[in-house]
């Protein structure tokens, strides 16, 4: 292990659940009255958005008891990206992180401003 963790290897784990179909984004609104749902919208082809998605990634330490973490490539599901947009009345922005409680979005950040913090402190 480096100064700072840098260069350990220990990364923390999210179990993303695929949104790929509007049938996806149906389970995923619908499991938001049982627990938050935090949906990540990335796009493949942007550095900004895989930068916030790493930070994502290297930051979760939030257990599915408490918040379900799903991920959307928005290039590949544009229409699923569009209906979330529509769904819970949030302007598209990529890339997204919105967390969902009770089906409507209760935070929504996009760009550098994606902070897991962001999700800890609308649960």
């Amino acid at each position: 292990m480096g100064l700072f963790n840098f260069g350990s290897s220990k990364k923390n784990e999210m179990n993303w659940h695929r949104l790929n179909s509007m049938e996806d984004l149906d389970a995923a609104v619908k499991l938001s009255f049982e627990k938050p749902v935090m949906l990540f919208k990335h796009s493949t082809r942007c550095s900004i958005s895989s930068m916030a998605l790493n930070r994502t990634e290297s930051g979760w330490n939030l257990s599915e008891d408490k918040v379900v973490p799903y991920y959307l490539d928005l290039i590949a599901h544009r229409d699923v990206s569009d209906a979330i947009a529509d769904k819970l009345n949030v302007f598209h922005q990529s890339p997204q992180m919105i967390l969902v409680k009770n089906g409507e979005a209760v935070m929504d950040a996009s760009h550098n401003e994606i902070r897991v913090e962001l999700v800890k402190k609308a649960l």
